[in-house]
């Protein structure tokens, strides 16, 4: 790690790789302070009262205004561009937002400054201007008896100046705003962005004509994320940045991004967003929800969140909105999160002879390695026309000391691109990979799966196939028939995608991954499955993959989970196996 500059008390950089002189101003520090003497709280119960800053509230103005870098004419101005706010609700971010937005609008030496405010919906971006409103008309910066500098235009929603500044809400449509220069941009509730186009169109480039162009995001933790969201990409970049200026990063090439002064509040940021840290919180300890909020006890109530949380332990739903709304965890709040990919990461099957191997010769390798072990198989056909899913897990056995699973996949060639662009991943790039195999056509080739699996059931000792009957009683009358080559015909058992057929397994393997029982070879494919993963629940605690809710593809694994179940149903004496599952009619 580079060597860091405090430049004040709280306050430290990385010393620029470029001779950037760096200091710490005050001066201006004080100069939003005392902007802020001026103004009013704009909305809810205090509104009409003078601005008392929360104490996150002048930390966040410290960091953000206060740093200073010298420009090649000797003149200093802001070092830091964007200033990344997360909190729960609730604790003041609309307050500061609009302050903020009125402080570049009438504050800062810009000329003809324009101030915008964006968010998801139009009218979420109004609050921050209804209280910017409220701040203007109530205060002397809009009051008849004060020769008033600022005044609103409902129609419009814009506050105009008598130095010819204005400050506007604007609509979410990313192509109208090409061109605009903003000496300071306002963004609501990012994580609620639908894409990325309009915060790509706000924030590059957008700074060219600007001399410190300052770009304010509020925003609480997301619900269902899917890990391609902007919300998320900048969540994590900015939790990252907090950790490796801490010295502790995430990643060992991890960096910083001097532009950022994120200050974050919530789960999220306390753990690392790692599930396994999550589950060891206890999330009704009063402590955890100081930490979260750090309007607790002032404009939040102690009261309200003993009663929040005496509801959250009575049921699933109210127990998610109370980790999103109270504690700031990013979760899914219309179905349950599966094992968060970290865990998957956590149990790639690696062995030290491997080390210099690339993704290819590994895979070969870990075939070489369970040529002839005992193992069981699940297969996920899906649509002919979409990705298609085969799995072996290889049991405990000689020479094996742990679950093993290895993969295969199949997607059609044609339109190849289109897919790319409809799924969001680089089928192309896993194809050469041999993380999937292409198959010519626009349909998936079922006799390429059928080699396949005839192939496997030669090089390994393939007790029994599981497969889900509604989409392949074809493919299955096939294998089970002998053959010249192999003789007798392979073992095919049916294992519906209903809750009874999944949920035992779906529960067996969680528990083996999280418990490192369950080993896998590295793919990429099957990872971007996982991670898609969201389960339905019924109110007896059963839960199943639901390809309807997840947030991509799945197929890799469902079929784990199929072939788990097998393995379930079929070994003699297998670790759990289920009683209920072994009692109930499989129709084998």
């Amino acid at each position: 790690m580079p060597e860091m500059l405090t430049l004040a008390p709280g306050i430290q950089v990385p010393m620029p790789d470029d001779g950037t002189q760096i200091r710490y101003s005050q001066d201006e520090v004080d100069a939003v302070l005392q902007f802020f003497s001026f103004l009013c709280f704009g909305s809810n119960e205090w509104a009409g009262e003078p601005f008392v800053l929360a104490d996150w509230e002048l930390e966040a103005i410290r960091q953000f205004y206060g740093v200073q870098a010298q420009d090649e004419d000797g003149t200093w101005s802001r070092y830091r561009r964007f200033l990344y706010d997360e909190l729960p609700k609730k604790n003041g971010k609309t307050e500061l937002a609009a302050g903020l937005g009125l402080y570049h609008l009438l504050g800062e030496p810009e000329k003809r400054p324009r101030v915008g405010l964006f968010s998801s919906d139009k009218e979420n971006a109004a609050q921050v201007y209804e209280a910017a409103k409220y701040m203007v008309e109530h205060t002397c910066l809009g009051q008849p008896e004060h020769d008033p500098i600022a005044w609103a235009v409902d129609s419009r929603r814009e506050i105009h100046t008598k130095f010819g500044g204005i400050l506007k809400v604007y609509s979410a449509d990313a192509e109208t705003k090409h061109g605009y220069s903003f000496s300071c941009i306002i963004f609501d509730e990012l994580h609620a962005q639908p894409n990325r186009r309009l915060w790509d169109v706000l924030t590059a480039g957008s700074n060219a004509a600007r001399r410190q162009q300052a770009v304010i995001v509020l925003t609480t933790a997301g619900d269902d994320p899917d890990r391609k969201s902007i919300g998320w990409e900048i969540h994590v970049k900015c939790r990252r940045i907090l950790a490796w200026r801490r010295g502790e990063p995430e990643r060992e090439l991890d960096q910083d991004d001097p532009q950022w002064c994120p200050i974050m509040y919530g789960i999220g940021v306390l753990t690392g967003d790692d599930q396994e840290k999550i589950d060891q919180l206890d999330i009704y300890d009063e402590k955890l929800w100081y930490l979260c909020n750090p309007g607790l006890g002032k404009n939040l109530r102690l009261k309200d969140f003993r009663a929040e949380a005496r509801a959250a332990r009575q049921s699933d739903a109210a127990e998610r909105l109370f980790r999103w709304m109270r504690l700031n965890q990013w979760i899914s709040t219309a179905t349950v999160g599966w094992v968060p990919v970290t865990i998957y990461d956590k149990t790639q099957w690696n062995r030290p002879e491997w080390k210099e191997l690339n993704v290819i010769q590994r895979r070969q390798a870990a075939r070489d390695y369970l040529m002839g072990k005992r193992c069981y198989g699940g297969l996920d056909l899906s649509k002919s026309t979409d990705l298609t899913s085969f799995v072996l897990v290889f049991p405990p056995q000689d020479g094996l000391e742990t679950w093993v699973t290895l993969f295969w996949g199949w997607v059609p060639l044609e339109d190849l691109q289109e897919r790319e662009r409809r799924d969001g991943v680089p089928y192309g790039d896993w194809i050469r990979a041999q993380f999937v195999t292409g198959c010519p056509g626009d349909i998936v080739d079922y006799t390429m799966v059928e080699d396949t699996i005839r192939q496997a059931a030669a090089d390994f000792e393939l007790v029994t196939l599981g497969l889900d009957p509604a989409m392949s009683w074809t493919l299955s009358q096939r294998l089970m028939a002998s053959t010249e080559d192999d003789g007798a015909g392979l073992e095919v058992i049916e294992i519906p995608q209903t809750m009874l057929g999944m949920s035992p397994a779906t529960k067996k393997l969680e528990l083996m991954l999280r418990k490192r029982e369950m080993l896998h070879e590295h793919n990429t494919a099957a990872r971007w499955c996982f991670g898609n993963v969201r389960c339905y629940t019924d109110t007896n605690e059963n839960m199943k993959p639901t390809k309807k809710q997840s947030m991509g593809r799945i197929d890799y694994a469902v079929a784990w989970i199929i072939a788990v179940a097998t393995a379930m149903v079929k070994m003699p004496k297998g670790p759990d196996i289920n009683e209920h599952v072994m009692s109930e009619d499989w129709s084998l």
